[in-house]
């Protein structure tokens, strides 16, 4: 793939600096997110109750805090010093998890510097594409490697996070999510590109994102999808231990085998994104899952779990890969708020699925939750096809 192998024998310090700082943000955020639940049980002695509230307001937060975060960047001006501030903000993060256990402070304090440290990731997507319109490079291949890197950095992250967690406590592996973030801030000062704000047509209408019948039916399509995979993640393991019998490590063979899988195929996203469009590959995509989804509700041998793993990968590599980029393309001079746009969209889904699945799984079964999740797939399928081509 010659627009790959450009990538890789043509490096500059700038992109470098994008892939460094999507990697270790992507390290720091793996080391939080998959332990929360266990710290805030073991360390912070709450109820499950209050474990799913601060899920929940750390969701809702995250949104409304991104949202407008995204909406200033595009009109205020310059990215860089916003993704620094992000990085701040997560140290604090870190800081305060690491040395405090009152949950009324995490829940309030930190999950407003959660939601601000976790807008860097967006932020950091839209300089790169800024940067690689300015640079007239392939921005939909450089996006996909990027997506690449914070996907590497979750096959990395969790095993690290409960193995600093188990062997030397939660301050330590806090610590550890505070230095990735301080090497991202100091990566980010040194050689990330401070742009101006790319020239809009002022003469153009302002039309409202939600009032974009295309942008409308992607995040739609976007935010199914993503409800999809989070249905998927929290219903897995329960289903295979406890309604298909199955050993409970299969449930972390299955994660790590779509991990490693989903990484190639967002690379290919980003390269055959150029000859056939994005809304064949995201058709492509949806497709997939559909067919991911049948497999689920008809198979339930082992072997045949690991081999739907493929489908999975194509289903959620490809819209990881070129996700953001449509969103992108189809807001041209909002690079800041199209990307949001995407970030939402994942946190929606998850709201969404964390909701669905409980219910589904409470008043039917496990195995109805993947029934529900077809549905929805199918439902995703009709959105994508009234997207444009870009």
């Amino acid at each position: 793939m010659k627009s790959l192998t450009a990538v890789i024998k043509r490096p500059d310090p700038v992109s470098l600096s994008f892939l460094a700082v999507t990697f270790m943000t992507g390290v720091a955020v793996a080391l939080q997110v998959p332990t929360l639940s266990l710290f805030l049980a073991e360390e912070v002695q709450v109820r499950p109750f209050l474990v799913g509230l601060f899920y929940t307001v750390n969701a809702l937060v995250g949104i409304l805090i991104s949202q407008w975060l995204g909406h200033r960047s595009d009109s205020k001006g310059d990215r860089k010093t916003l993704i620094l501030r992000c990085c701040a903000a997560g140290m604090a993060l870190s800081l305060l998890f690491a040395w405090n256990r009152n949950y009324w402070l995490l829940v309030s304090l930190g999950v407003l510097l959660a939601s601000l440290a976790a807008t860097a990731s967006p932020q950091l997507f839209a300089l790169a594409r800024e940067h690689a319109d300015r640079q007239q490079k392939r921005a939909d291949m450089f996006s996909s490697v990027m997506r690449a890197q914070f996907s590497l950095a979750w096959v990395i992250g969790p095993p690290m996070a409960f193995a600093l967690a188990i062997g030397y406590g939660f301050e330590v592996m806090y610590l550890a999510s505070a230095l990735a973030y301080l090497i991202c801030g100091l990566v980010v000062w040194r050689w990330l590109p401070s742009l101006p704000l790319p020239m809009r047509d002022e003469a153009a209408p302002k039309v409202s994102s939600w009032r974009d019948p295309s942008v409308r039916a992607l995040f739609i399509a976007s935010t199914l999808m993503w409800t999809c995979n989070s249905m998927y993640l929290i219903n897995m393991p329960l289903y295979i231990t406890r309604e298909l019998g199955l050993d409970e490590k299969l449930a972390g063979i299955l994660m790590g085998t779509a991990a490693a899988l989903e990484i190639p195929f967002m690379l290919l996203a980003g390269y055959y994104t150029r000859r056939f469009g994005k809304r064949p590959m995201m058709l492509v995509a949806v497709l997939a899952g559909v067919g991911f989804y049948i497999g689920l509700v008809t198979l339930s041998s082992q072997q045949a779990l690991i081999a739907l793993q493929l489908f999975n990968a194509i289903f959620i590599g490809i819209i990881a890969g070129i996700g953001m980029s449509y969103f992108q393309d189809l807001m041209p001079g909002r690079a800041g708020v199209a990307t949001t746009l995407f970030a939402n969209s994942i946190r929606t889904g998850s709201i969404l699925a964390g909701a669905i699945a409980g219910i589904v799984a409470e008043l039917w079964s496990f195995h109805g939750v993947f029934m529900v999740a077809l549905t929805l797939a199918m439902l995703a399928l009709a959105a994508c096809w009234r997207v444009p081509n870009v």
